[in-house]
């Protein structure tokens, strides 16, 4: 190969990777942008995505999420209230289980929760949502979520069949430092990526093993 075609081929390597490292970096701009965002309109329903639970008891980023969402409804954003999350094997609650017993002990009536107990990851869950207030009639969602899962979880949403907003928690440990932050939107924007080019979930990128 002579010295025009390696030029070439260098100007073909610099410019794929010049394309990759703006595709990642623009999708990681839109996640911090999104995380910005706090969106609540009046809705059908304020859907809870879940977090761990300890026999029962929501773990604190759980329960920040369940907090916000309270609010959310006292404010009127919606009247009713969707937890959602399975459990793990020889779990005896579900995530949306614990979620919604949360809500009952902070004073939210039991018939404007509802628990929808399945999915493993954020896209098995927002389907089963959807399949789930699907008779009710309900269509419309204000998610709630930590920041840097509002983008990813909102599209999936939508790609349920829900016209979603998020409205995220602020507060809550995955918030609380810079190195928390930088490596969520890190983690976040390579699971964005993976779901748009496959459709498919990739809650695990990063190690971190949460929603």
């Amino acid at each position: 190969m002579g010295k025009r075609g390696f030029s070439w081929v260098r100007r073909a390597l610099f410019g794929t990777v010049l394309v990759a490292l703006l595709l990642i970096g623009g999708t990681a701009v839109r996640v911090w942008q999104a995380a910005r965002d706090d969106d609540r309109p009046t809705a059908d329903m304020i859907v809870v995505l879940g977090a761990a639970q300890y026999n029962g008891k929501p773990s604190p980023i759980f329960q920040a999420r369940l907090r916000h969402a309270k609010q959310l409804y006292d404010q009127g954003v919606a009247k009713v209230i969707v937890t959602a999350g399975g459990n793990r094997s020889g779990d005896r609650y579900t995530e949306a289980s614990a979620g919604a017993q949360w809500l009952i002990e902070q004073g939210v009536p039991p018939s404007s929760t509802l628990a929808v107990g399945e999915g493993s990851d954020t896209l098995g869950s927002l389907r089963a949502v959807a399949a789930a207030v699907q008779a009710r009639g309900w269509h419309t969602a204000v998610l709630v979520s930590d920041p840097w899962h509002s983008l990813r979880a909102r599209i999936m949403a939508d790609d349920a069949g829900m016209a979603a907003w998020a409205s995220p928690t602020h507060s809550g440990p995955i918030v609380q430092t810079r190195l928390t932050q930088f490596m969520y939107i890190y983690r976040e924007t390579g699971a964005l990526l993976f779901y748009l080019l496959t459709k498919t979930p990739a809650d695990d990128i990063g190690g971190t093993g949460l929603r």
